[in-house]
Formats: structure tokens, C-alpha cells, sequence
């Protein structure tokens, strides 16, 4: 037997050495708690399922793999993810305690890639102290007073010019939406975060940078189904449009986009259906009891956000796009579109003013229809496998 061969035989040893105190340790760390029911994976741990828990699937629903899981173990379970032990939760008000405690009971726990992708002092990667201080910074940046005074003006401008592009180049033609949509959050985000205007040409190369590793970060709300949402839509921006022409007033205002009342239900409606981000990452930072539950401390813990948008005891038929549904509901309470609790994405306000603003100029410039059938699908962000593909008429004056 050669050297090489003594080697591989003592890595071996070692690695099943390794392994066996993992298990025992575990085992023994854990005996006596009561754990939410599930599957450990044992059978592949470091994979554990976490391919059948990635696989894409219509946003609008939870996908097959979570709701086998749901019918055999309840709302909440156990389940190894990432080769970790994890604790999955569709429960609508464990969510909204895991969101609520953060750095009291749980902490942001953001997987290696998404870090090194997005940077160790990312909004998204920071925890404590830090965190606190850079989201203190955008809650400024992003206030209230500045979408008024700043903000609106540049949506508007840069809205108008995508829609302008359509009426040459792509009239009558097919296009993807869904590149469209986030070629206009692109342009908004380099403008206000950079001064950098859309004819400037490192602008291009840093946004085809920028799709290598955000696909699915852009949606807006053009797969709107039903000739009823889209007259209800035409209506209020028309009457809108038809009093600031009477008033010579030229831009739209703050006050305007107060106005956008049933615009606002169908970003909310968009919003719970097509949620951009499925579900969270945390960690417990201490031992935590919950609804007769232990989640040991170290232990990683998903919210499933898009569970309480297709929770039946929350909405009436929760797969039904229906955005009458928010009237008189103050602006989007019980989202989880972008999170909550201390970690409120500071920029939510900002991505309602960016559709609503862009929704106007649409419903007041073109009609449209699907070229093809295409939906929502999570995976684990949200994408359309065909892009949206959409064809656009010009509305005569």
C-alpha cells in the first residue's frame, strides 16, 4: 500500500470521525427539547432538501414541496436546509414575531453567496449596531420629504422616457415587460444613488453588471388580468390628468399621487401575489419557546413571507387577484412584501411612488395585451419564464 492510498484511507477515517461527533453532539444538544415535527435529511446532510425547497413554482401559490410539508407536520417544521438545521414557518403570527424580535431573539442570517454577491457592509448583511446606522441613513435619504420635493420629479421624468421609447421602436411589436420594468428601477436607483443620468454610457455597462445577480428584483404590475382593474385604473388617471390640464398645472404632485387610491389597491393586490422576496433568512440568538415549540439558539429559522399573503384566514380567496380588496385598508397593512419590524425596507414608500407614477403615464398612453401566457414564478425570486412578453398600441388624444 502506497503513501497516497495510507492518506486517502486516513481522510476517510477522519471525515467519518468528523461526522459521527456532529450527529452525536447534536443528538445530545437537542435531547429533551421540544422541536417542531419534520425530516432532518439526515440521508443527505449537507443537501439536505434543499433542491425540492428551491424549486420554482407559481408565486401565487406556497409550491408543492411547502404545502406536503404543511399537510404532514402543521404550519410550522423542522427541516435541514443548506445543510443546516432549520426552522420553516407559514404561520402568519410566528412570522410577524420572528420580523418584530429581530436582535432581541433572532438575527439576520444571510447565506455566504448573497453576501459576498452583495458586500459584508450591505444593508441586507449587516446586523446590529451597523445595521441601524445604515438603515438611519436611507430612512433619511428616502423620507417622506424627499419623495415629495426630489424624488417624484426624477420617477416622472425617467418613467415618460422609457414609455416614450415604446412608441417607436416596439410599437406593434413584442417586448419583454419584465426587462423593461427593471431597466426603469435601474435607471431611478443610478440617478438618485450616483447623479448618473440615462445617457451616460458607463450607465449601460453597470446595469448589465447589475442583472448578472439581481435577476428578479424588479416587477411591475402590467400582467393586470380583467378589462375591470385596467378601466377602474384608466378612470382615476384620467380624472387626474383631466384637472391638472384644467388647472394648467403640468407634472404630477404629491397630492396627485394621493389621489391614486385604486392605483395604490393594485400595487398592494401585485404586491401579495407576486411577492419579490419569498422568504427570510434568521438565526436564533438565544433558546426560544413558541406555541409549545423549542428553536435551540444557533439554530437557522425561514419566514415564509408569502404565507400570510395566501393565508384563507387573512384574505378571501387568497389566489384571486382582486385589488378591491384594500379599499379603505390604510395602504397595504399585514404586507410582508418588504419585510417588517426593524428591518422595514427602508425604501418601501419609494417603490410604491415608482409604480404608481409609472402606471399613470402607462394607462394615459397605451393599451396592451400578453403576447404570449406568461405568470409569476418564484424561484426563489420572482422572474417570468417568458419575460412578460407584451405588445403596446399608442392611445390616440
Amino acid at each position: 500500500m502506497d503513501l497516497l492510498q495510507l492518506f486517502m484511507i486516513s481522510l476517510c477515517s477522519v471525515f467519518f470521525v468528523v461526522l459521527f461527533c456532529y450527529y452525536f453532539y447534536k443528538e445530545n444538544r437537542i435531547k429533551g427539547l421540544r422541536l417542531p415535527p419534520g425530516n432532518d435529511g439526515w440521508q443527505l446532510p449537507f443537501v439536505g432538501e434543499t433542491i425540492s425547497f428551491m424549486r420554482p413554482h407559481n408565486s401565487t401559490c406556497l409550491g408543492e414541496f411547502l404545502d406536503t410539508q404543511i399537510s404532514k407536520y402543521g404550519k410550522i417544521f423542522r427541516m435541514n436546509l443548506l445543510g443546516k438545521p432549520t426552522i420553516i414557518s407559514v404561520d402568519p403570527d410566528f412570522n410577524k414575531f420572528i420580523l418584530q424580535s429581530d436582535e432581541r431573539a433572532f438575527q439576520n442570517s444571510c447565506p455566504k453567496s448573497i453576501v459576498e454577491i452583495m458586500g459584508r457592509w450591505s444593508m441586507i448583511a449587516l446586523v446590529g449596531d451597523p445595521h441601524r446606522e445604515m438603515r438611519n441613513i436611507a430612512v433619511s435619504f428616502m423620507s417622506k420629504a424627499h419623495l415629495k420635493s426630489r424624488f417624484l420629479r426624477d420617477v416622472e421624468r425617467v418613467a415618460v422616457n422609457i414609455l416614450d421609447s415604446w412608441t417607436g421602436s416596439m410599437n406593434g411589436s413584442a417586448f419583454s415587460a419584465y426587462e423593461e420594468g427593471k431597466k426603469f428601477a435601474f435607471n431611478l436607483m443610478v440617478k438618485h444613488l450616483m447623479s448618473m443620468d440615462e445617457e451616460d454610457d458607463e450607465r449601460e455597462n453597470m446595469r448589465r453588471e447589475y442583472e448578472t445577480f439581481m435577476k428578479g428584483m424588479a416587477s411591475l404590475p402590467l400582467n393586470i388580468p380583467g378589462t375591470s382593474y385596467r378601466k377602474a385604473l384608466k378612470e382615476e388617471h384620467r380624472r387626474i390628468d383631466e384637472r391638472k390640464k384644467e388647472n394648467g398645472g403640468k407634472g404630477l404632485n404629491w397630492d396627485d399621487y394621493k389621489e391614486m387610491e385604486f392605483t395604490n389597491c393594485v400595487i398592494n393586490e401585485t404586491l401579495r401575489l407576486g411577492n419579490v422576496v419569498k422568504f427570510l433568512h434568521k438565526r436564533a440568538i438565544k433558546d426560544v419557546h413558541y406555541k409549545g415549540y423549542d428553536i435551540p439558539s444557533g439554530w437557522h429559522v425561514v419566514p415564509i413571507l408569502s404565507s400570510s399573503h395566501l393565508d384563507s384566514s387573512l384574505y378571501q380567496e387568497p389566489h384571486k387577484f382582486n385589488p378591491w380588496r384594500w379599499e379603505g385598508v390604510n395602504r397595504g397593512v399585514g404586507l410582508m412584501a418588504f419585510s417588517g419590524g426593524p428591518r422595514l425596507c427602508p425604501g418601501a414608500e419609494l417603490a410604491k411612488l415608482e409604480m404608481a407614477i409609472f402606471l399613470h403615464h402607462l394607462v394615459l398612453k397605451f393599451d396592451w395585451k400578453l403576447a404570449e401566457n406568461d405568470y409569476p414564478v418564484s424561484c426563489p425570486f420572482l422572474a417570468f419564464p417568458k419575460g412578460l412578453p407584451i405588445i403596446v398600441t399608442p392611445i390616440q388624444s
